[in-house]
């Protein structure tokens, strides 16, 4: 091998060791691989947080479907919402945290708390584990469900506004306003310089990767299947998922979307 070729090696080398690395969190979830594709599309290394790492093979399945060419920059790490010790080494290491996992609709989760205090404590572990592994930046998932319950407003919602908590709100919403909520309070009362910004997206739709994907989605599978058996009023915004990756990569990277809040929704209106 020539002088030159060992130099254009190390270069390389010097370049792949320095990629910044990207903790997303509930790593086989729907918005979540779609995050995971375009950081690594990125050049950005990702270490994705799983219950269980029995379903690592599944989510590179779900990321090679999604159009991935290469998962040689990921790995994977066990956590979960409700084990703050399994945080600490999930963020080890890592520059920025995109954190996704949440109780949704149609999972194990059916009482107000099973939506509530994981979504609420799992932040409050993430964050913590965050701060104090030096990460940069925290983006976190939201939801429009944490802007605009609980109120009926004549006027266009912002990201100024929050949902009122009453007993019209559902225990998701209620848990997305709440998690929320507690990550911006831990930026002012103990982030000390850590930065946040939030995305908040309305229903997200999208190319399915597996069986395994967001609720909105549960919403068309019910009308094609039948297991809806009328056709009701729904009013909601859709965005593809791709957009609500790409909004998470520039939450992250953006310096001036630091302590913003983002609301995700159609830009032209669809009748």
């Amino acid at each position: 091998m020539s002088v030159t070729a060992d130099i254009c090696c190390v270069k390389n080398f010097k370049k792949m060791e320095n990629k910044e690395t990207v903790l997303v969190t509930g790593g086989s979830g729907f918005i979540a691989c779609y995050c995971i594709i375009a950081l690594l599309q990125n050049g950005y290394k990702v270490k994705a947080t799983l219950r269980s790492l029995g379903k690592s093979g599944l989510v590179k399945q779900m990321l090679t479907e999604g159009g991935l060419r290469s998962s040689e920059d990921l790995s994977f790490v066990e956590a979960d919402l409700q084990d703050e010790a399994s945080w600490e080494k999930a963020t080890e290491g890592c520059r920025y945290v995109i954190h996704v996992a949440s109780p949704t609709p149609y999972t194990s989760a059916t009482t107000e708390d099973d939506f509530v205090i994981p979504a609420k404590d799992g932040v409050l572990f993430v964050m913590r584990a965050a701060k104090k592994a030096g990460v940069k930046r925290v983006v976190l998932t939201s939801a429009f469900g944490a802007v605009g319950f609980g109120t009926v407003k004549t006027i266009p919602y912002t990201e100024e506004d929050w949902t009122v908590l009453n007993e019209t709100v559902a225990p998701y919403q209620k848990s997305k306003t709440i998690s929320e909520k507690a990550a911006w309070n831990f930026i002012k009362t103990e982030g000390e310089g850590m930065e946040l910004a939030v995305v908040n997206p309305t229903g997200v739709l999208g190319p399915v990767l597996a069986d395994d994907f967001s609720h909105s989605i549960q919403n068309i599978k019910q009308m094609l299947s039948g297991g809806m058996k009328a056709c009701p009023k729904i009013i909601s915004g859709y965005v593809d998922v791709r957009d609500v990756a790409d909004l998470h990569f520039k939450a992250m990277t953006m310096p001036q979307a630091n302590g913003q809040r983002f609301i995700l929704l159609p830009a032209r209106r669809f009748h």
